[in-house]
């Protein structure tokens, strides 16, 4: 696990029931009560297992826990990181830069086509990369081009 983060009792039941539905090892477990999701962070390798033939353990835990179920696979590398999270979007490019005050930022450039895949309804998926950068890589800010 990622030093720092904290998971709270409700997240850990979540995290239990997630991998022995699926038998994928589950880093992270975040709850979005405000979108009604659970997003989780699977070990690399481990998203194939975690999806299950054609979606069947993503919708099985979305039928037993009554919210959407998000997964992005972990990778120790920002930019693969920041690729998984943002998948089926076709990242093309994606720059990590240092600010002269010391914080990071990425800018990512996607797909025309992919825009909106990328940044989501209501911008979820930008919030939740921004999210997910942040608790991983201490990267303040993504833009998504």
């Amino acid at each position: 696990m990622t030093s720092g983060i904290k998971l709270t009792s409700k997240e850990m039941r979540y995290i239990a029931l997630f991998e022995s539905i699926t038998g994928a090892a589950v880093k992270d477990c975040i709850l979005d009560e405000s979108g009604n999701r659970a997003i989780f962070i699977v070990k690399e390798g481990d998203i194939g297992m975690a999806i299950g033939k054609g979606g069947k353990n993503i919708h099985l835990l979305e039928r037993m826990t009554n919210k959407k179920h998000e997964i992005v696979e972990y990778s120790d590398d920002p930019n693969q990181f920041i690729k998984n999270a943002l998948k089926p979007a076709h990242v093309t490019e994606i720059r990590i830069t240092e600010k002269p005050d010391g914080k990071s930022i990425a800018v990512v450039a996607v797909n025309p086509r992919d825009k909106g895949v990328a940044i989501g309804k209501n911008g979820r998926n930008a919030e939740r990369i921004r999210f997910l950068a942040k608790r991983y890589f201490q990267i303040q800010n993504v833009s998504i081009m």
